[in-house]
């Protein structure tokens, strides 16, 4: 049987995955696409005045016969209860997406402050460094104050970067998931501030790499790799010009590449040289990367990041660290592309850290317009993820609808 078949409403039975053929305005139901769960969602179909919808054979649990022992039809009065009923809650849902909305659009507005105070940050390291230094000082006293004052935070999927804000992104990444990371460890708030300040700043050296190198998709020659594995050390020598910049955030910049095993660069350490904050900052810079990749390969699913991290890094990573990475972002981080239990494809938009396994996601429904597109907690709408899937796995349309990042930029906010 060919998918998305048409059938006629009289043969619909409980367990059949249908979509309706009108406006997600023009009905009373959440989604447009759904397994019918009861004999009164099929009578609220007929009273919609329609003689066919379409049927999904492969999400289905039966074929959509007409039963032998059909179930006893609601009365009106039924009827009309479950209709006000269902019309009642899917206002109450819309108003909750909504707010989702304006909780991530803050989130983003907050980000892009943040992006801005990096390129202020960047472009007065070499002329003016203490004014940089302060102004990062301010941003994360800013970020510390909320984690730590909050129990309840979320972490939400960003923009894609524009071309030549990649750096601030990858920075602002690192920054604050070491920063909530410190937090779940217990670290104090002095061990944030600084693991944070000194992530803010990790970076730095590559405004001493020519673009060529740093944007050059073939694979480097010898030297050209050598050059850009000093980056680290050329983050120290900037802040030499910064006396206020805190001294024990420096190694954690000058080892952000060095594993335990001594495999690392630009100095080869070993784990009984490298000091817990750069241990942590490796872990979650390697996780960014992988994440975003760089001119030489190609981005992971954050899911398949966090796998690698899991199974590749054992002898590299401080394995105490990659466990937490894993328990905090879950199993479907910000910008995993799923499926869901309904059927439908949807992608991550932001996972609140007390709820992991029930992340607000955006979901494709092909009649409901794109910047209409609802977020929803699958927590409240009775949903579950079936698995995650590469980008690239989905049909052209929804791909394009739900438009998964090129770069994956976390925003973190209390709720």
């Amino acid at each position: 049987m060919k998918k998305n078949q048409k059938v006629a409403v009289e043969q619909l039975e409980v367990g059949t995955f249908i979509r309706l053929p009108i406006s997600w305005k023009d009905h009373p139901f959440l989604f447009s696409s759904f397994k019918i769960k009861n004999s009164a969602q099929i009578e609220l179909i007929k009273g919609l005045g329609l003689k066919d919808v379409f049927f999904d054979p492969e999400k289905s649990d039966i074929e959509p016969v007409t039963s032998d022992k059909p179930e006893q039809a609601p009365t009106e009065e039924e009827l009309t209860a479950l209709k006000e009923q269902m019309l009642s809650d899917k206002t109450t849902k819309i108003d909750e997406q909504k707010k989702l909305k304006r909780d991530l659009k803050k989130t983003e507005q907050q980000f892009e402050r943040s992006v801005a105070m990096m390129r202020s940050m960047v472009s007065k390291i070499s002329s003016r460094p203490l004014n940089a230094v302060t102004e990062a000082k301010d941003l994360i006293n800013n970020l510390t104050n909320m984690l730590l004052n909050s129990d309840n935070l979320a972490l939400h999927l960003m923009s894609d970067a524009k071309n030549d804000e990649h750096i601030y992104h990858h920075t602002l990444n690192v920054a604050m998931l070491c920063m909530l990371m410190a937090k779940e460890l217990g670290w104090s708030r002095e061990e944030v501030e600084t693991v944070g300040i000194g992530a803010l700043f990790h970076d730095i050296g590559k405004l001493k790499v020519p673009s060529t190198i740093l944007s050059k998709r073939v694979p480097l020659s010898a030297p050209e790799e050598n050059f850009i594995k000093q980056h680290p050390l050329m983050s120290i020598n900037f802040l030499k010009l910064a006396d206020s910049f805190p001294e024990e955030a420096k190694p954690l910049i000058a080892n952000h590449h060095e594993f335990l095993d001594g495999s690392g660069f630009p100095q080869g350490l070993k784990a009984d040289e490298l000091d817990k904050l750069s241990q942590l900052i490796a872990v979650v810079n390697e996780y960014d990367n992988l994440c975003n990749g760089t001119s030489q390969f190609k981005g992971k699913p954050p899911s398949v990041a966090l796998g690698m991290l899991y199974k590749s890094y054992n002898e590299k990573l401080n394995s105490e660290y990659v466990s937490k990475l894993i328990k905090m972002l879950g199993i479907y981080p910000p910008g995993s592309i799923v499926e869901l239990s309904s059927g439908q494809f949807a992608m991550v938009m932001s996972v609140n850290l007390q709820q992991l396994l029930y992340p607000n996601v955006i979901v494709y429904d092909q009649l409901v317009p794109k910047d209409q597109a609802p977020i929803v907690s699958l927590q409240n709408h009775n949903m579950s993820i079936v698995r995650s899937l590469p980008a690239a796995a989905l049909p052209k349309k929804i791909h394009a609808y739900l438009s998964p990042r090129d770069k994956i930029s976390f925003g973190i906010s209390a709720i």
